[in-house]
């Protein structure tokens, strides 16, 4: 840029002159303005030079004597731009590729006015996060950012969904296929795939909109640009007062700065155009070498202030902004700013170029530690699949084991999500590595369950015959051959083991409903043949009064003994009808009333009452309420023990917390807990099975 551009603009204000100047008087005035002009097309690195920047859009410039000569500069430029060319070429090479990378990011920009927003976006971990989390991150961006500036990290959302749904439909994929389907059948959709699908659809087709206005902005912004650069070209075969002309040059500059953004690729050359004929209407002022130092000055306070940020800028630890805001001081400098004195461009550029160079420096320095970090981050992932892979070798025979592996390789899934990134070069071959492993792991998996339910399958056939049998007899009328039958398939039925979950209810209804017609059938018979259990009835009616009125002492052993009395009358009082045995609920929930009220061992009395619930349990030729009270049982040691192994699970998780932590106290006392219930569950199994 020469010495004469940006006169215009150097303060703000219009300049003033002591008299007008005519293409006449031009002719006579400084004879140096002529040579201070650049009109060279070639390429040149320099900031300041960029009217000598590229080939310009348009070459033609008005045939007049003035511009023939300015023409002729153009192999041999002018000492302005001489000494403003040099550095850059003398720089090292790492200063040009600084320079080079600002100089394509700033043309970027020329085409999209979000550079700004784009680079603030704040950097997340996607690789971390679940599908149902990147469906969120995608929505959010969308809402709440211009869409043309998220493609970044919207590509980076996809390709992790699209990687985490891929690995679990290949999950779904062997399940169905060790399942007995057929490959071509097999179909899977989910709902966080419909929403990431639907959200995606939307973000495409913002973009569309947006680009489809965006391409219309751009080229009307282009032929603003290019009908201002004919009209200042016009300029010199305007027959006006030279102040009228030059004010409507003013205006022209002006409208050039609000005109828009332009395509990235027409933006050298526009630039380059443009300043090239600034270039010439300065020159065919022929201004005065007070106004042109008085700019000099203007341009030297200025680009003095940039190369003071830049070397602020060069100390800040965060080089990502630094860089970016490097980017638009470059573009200050090289748009805003015309050139200074020549006894300081060589000087001021050196400074420039040496904040420029550190910042870039510490820029690879900070990409070099990604790496790095990236490299440990491989580490860890090779380890965590090595895990897997070991775990997947160890073959087990039960449900249970099975369950702890999955809950293992659940844990390093999500350990291997949460490690980071890997290089990019190994990005692919790591994933790759670790889907074979877990893939590797659930085929051993899927080949374990598609056995187990093969022969929960033929348990389920079995049970299907004990089923017919009960309802083929459970009208039958002879009860002495029919009863033992009875009994026998209700042993047989425990001893058969699992069935498929679908099925485990609904078959054990049928049995239940089969068996249950049949006891009640007998016990309705002789019920109605037993007047003695009637007259129990009646008597234990008048006992319940008695002990529903009943007021303890206070005195724990006094109270003991007295309900323990209670409850041996009661049981001496003998059986009830069969549709009369609501009373034993009663009676049993009237002296759980009672142990409550007594101040001993909750243990203790839990066990006093099964004891005594047992006595109500026992009958004569009719094991179904013992039955039911062993299935009941047994159920809620199995929960327990669920529980109590998914709690001491969780305090793996803790192992490098102390004790005190209040969270791990919570877990150990629930552990005790579940310990203790655990112990009076098995007690009174024990109890039970003494009564078979």
């Amino acid at each position: 840029m020469s010495e004469k551009d940006n006169l215009h603009n150097a303060d703000g204000n219009d300049i003033k002159k002591k008299e007008a100047i005519t293409p006449e008087k031009s002719a006579t005035n400084d004879q140096n303005a002529s040579s201070d002009a650049i009109t060279s097309t070639e390429k040149t690195d320099t900031p300041d030079a960029v009217e000598g920047n590229g080939n310009p859009l348009e070459q033609t410039t008005p045939e007049t004597p003035k511009e023939e000569a300015v023409t002729e500069t153009s192999s041999t430029e002018s000492d302005a731009a001489e000494s403003e060319t040099s550095s850059p070429e003398e720089a090292p090479a790492k200063k040009k590729d600084a320079q080079e990378e600002i100089e394509a990011s700033n043309a970027e920009d020329a085409e999209d006015d979000s550079n700004v927003e784009r680079h603030s976006l704040e950097e997340k971990d996607y690789h971390a996060m679940s599908m149902d989390q990147l469906a969120d991150e995608f929505e959010s961006l969308l809402k709440n950012k211009k869409v043309q500036t998220i493609k970044s990290p919207v590509e980076e959302i996809r390709t992790e969904f699209n990687s985490k749904f891929s690995e679990v439909l290949e999950e779904k994929k062997d399940d169905f296929l060790s399942e007995g389907g057929h490959e071509i059948d097999f179909f899977y959709s989910s709902p966080v795939k419909k929403r990431f699908n639907a959200i995606y659809n939307d973000y495409r087709n913002k973009l569309n909109a947006y680009y489809k206005t965006l391409e219309t902005n751009l080229k009307s912004n282009l032929e603003t640009r290019l009908r201002i650069i004919e009209d200042i070209k016009g300029l010199l075969n305007v027959e006006e007062n030279i102040n009228t002309t030059y004010k409507h040059f003013k205006d022209l500059q002006e409208e050039w700065r609000t005109a828009g953004p332009i395509p990235r690729d027409k933006y050298n050359n526009a630039w380059n155009t443009y300043h090239h004929h600034v270039e010439i209407f300065y020159d065919f002022l022929h201004l005065n070498r007070d106004l042109r130092d008085m700019d000099f000055k203007h341009n030297l306070e200025q680009k003095l202030k940039i190369i003071e940020r830049a070397e602020e800028l060069a100390k800040d630890d965060n080089s990502n902004r630094a860089f970016r805001e490097l980017q638009v001081l470059h573009k200050m400098w090289k748009e805003d700013l015309g050139p200074v004195g020549k006894e300081h461009r060589e000087a001021i550029w050196e400074r420039f170029s040496n904040a420029t160079k550190t910042i870039h420096d510490k820029r690879q320095a900070y990409y070099a530690d990604v790496d790095k970090a990236h490299e440990a981050n491989l580490e860890k992932k090779e380890a965590i699949i090595a895990k897997i892979e070991e775990v997947a070798k160890d073959n087990v025979s039960s449900h249970q084991a099975w369950q702890n592996k999955i809950k293992v390789i659940e844990g390093l899934r999500t350990e291997f999500f949460n490690a980071g990134k890997v290089p990019i070069k190994v990005n692919e071959a790591t994933w790759a590595k670790f889907k074979g492993a877990v893939r590797t792991f659930n085929k051993k998996k899927n080949t374990f369950y598609k056995n187990l339910k093969k022969e929960q399958y033929t348990n389920l056939q079995k049970k299907l015959e004990l089923i017919k049998i009960a309802e083929d007899n459970k009208d039958s009328g002879d009860f002495e051959t029919v009863t033992p039958l009875m009994k026998k398939i209700q042993s047989d039925w425990k001893h058969i083991g699992h069935v498929p979950r679908k099925d485990s209810d609904k078959i054990w209804k049928r049995f239940k409903a089969a068996c249950n017609h049949y006891f009640d059938k007998i016990n309705a018979e002789r019920n109605a043949a037993n007047q003695e259990q009637v007259d129990a009835f009646e008597k234990k009616m008048q006992l319940l009064d008695e002990i529903k009125e009943l007021k303890l002492s206070g005195n724990a052993e006094q109270d003991l003994e007295t309900i323990k009395q209670k409850t041996e009358a009661w049981n001496a009082l003998g059986q009830v009808p069969q549709n009369k045995r609501f009373i034993e609920g009663k009676f049993n929930k009237t002296v759980d009333g009672l142990f409550n009220k007594l101040e001993l061992d909750k243990s203790e009395v839990e066990m006093i009452k099964f004891e005594n619930k047992l006595e109500h349990l026992s009958q004569p030729d009719d094991t179904r309420l013992l039955d039911n009270e062993h299935h009941f049982i047994r159920k809620k040691i199995d929960e327990v023990k669920g529980e109590l192994n998914q709690l001491e699970n969780n305090l793996q998780f803790f192992s490098n917390i102390d004790e005190s932590n209040p969270l791990v106290k919570d877990v150990l006392k629930n552990i005790e807990n579940h310990k203790e219930n655990l112990a009076m569950w098995e007690e009174k199994f024990k109890k039970l099975k003494e009564l078979y």
